[in-house]
């Protein structure tokens, strides 16, 4: 058979199939596991005979969506708040990978345009950051401590007071995805444009190196998270902008519980962010391998967790599936 033929010939039970499992009805576990048999039998087919194809790519996204309603709703032993971290989750996120790419060079890009134009113009830093901070971080510099900011209040009140504001730019980012996709956007670049400003500052005043691994104790998790945040803004935003087969409310619904489930996961790691923001940053003298212990094992997380696991979970279903 044709492949436009099987679309045709299925096309409605599998969209159905899709907006009830989106709409969260009440249809129950039962019932939902004999529609997934059908879409396994059209899954099958279409990897025996359609190989590489979109019309694959969509049945096999479908059928990881079945799986995980499936698992939900099926009563099992355990720490829910558990499996979702563990499980639920990066088995999600695996489908928007790609988005996190996107939210990333955005990001990146804006820090390298911040970094470049405080290098080319000493203005642009104090437009950006402010006369007092800059002038503040000028004079801790000339002190010997660059990062002497970060030792200014008491670790318990700077660690609340930064994890909080944290979340906040983080749900800004997320927010304003309400004004589709073009708003997070703007979130996340003129943060990163901040961002590269703060760094180019240090770079100017030849204490880099010894400044960003420092910052990047706390950073590396941050940064990353707010990234991740964005991320979660550009899943509600493109919804709004791209409901394909939905009706635009329904995808705008859709997009806006897949960016909270998003949002959820980021919680944990804003209060670590803020944590050794509040308490390990100030020690700014600490030795170098403990230093560089911490920026490694804070990349391995974000890395691990939004990146490598989640491939690792989808594979690994993709394999007990075709077994």
């Amino acid at each position: 058979m044709r492949e436009a033929a099987f679309v045709k010939q299925n096309k409605e039970k599998w969209v159905a199939f899709e907006k009830a499992l989106d709409a969260n009805s009440n249809i129950n576990a039962d019932r939902i596991a004999e529609l997934y048999i059908q879409l396994t039998n059209d899954l099958a087919y279409a990897q025996s005979y359609y190989q590489d194809s979109k019309t694959l790519l969509y049945l096999n996204s479908l059928a990881s969506q079945a799986h995980q309603k499936i698992y939900i709703n099926k009563k099992e032993k355990g720490n829910k708040l558990v499996r979702f971290f563990v499980t639920e989750f990066p088995l999600f996120f695996a489908d928007h990978q790609k988005t996190l790419a996107y939210a990333f060079l955005i990001f990146i890009v804006a820090a390298a345009i911040g970094g470049i134009s405080t290098i080319h113009d000493d203005s642009f830093t104090r437009l950006i950051l402010g006369d007092s901070y800059v002038n503040m971080t000028l004079q801790n510099i000339q002190e010997g401590n660059p990062t002497g900011v970060y030792q200014q209040d008491g670790a318990l009140g700077m660690f609340l007071a930064i994890t909080l504001n944290n979340i906040r730019v983080g749900m800004l980012c997320f927010a304003l995805g309400l004004l589709t996709s073009i708003g997070t956007g703007y979130i996340l670049f003129s943060n990163g444009v901040m961002v590269g400003a703060f760094f180019g500052l240090f770079a100017v005043e030849n204490v880099g190196l010894e400044s960003w691994s420092v910052i990047m104790l706390h950073g590396t998790i941050e940064l990353s998270v707010i990234v991740v945040c964005g991320a979660a803004g550009m899943v509600m935003g493109n919804a709004i902008l791209f409901p394909k087969t939905y009706a635009r409310r329904l995808s705008f619904v859709k997009g806006a519980k897949n960016g909270i489930k998003i949002m959820v996961s980021t919680i944990p790691l804003f209060i670590i962010a803020g944590f050794i923001e509040g308490f390990v940053t100030r020690y700014a003298f600490m030795p170098a391998f403990i230093k560089y212990s911490i920026l490694i094992a804070s990349a391995a997380i974000i890395i691990g967790y939004y990146i490598i696991y989640p491939r690792y979970l989808k594979n690994k279903y993709e394999q007990l599936h075709r077994a």
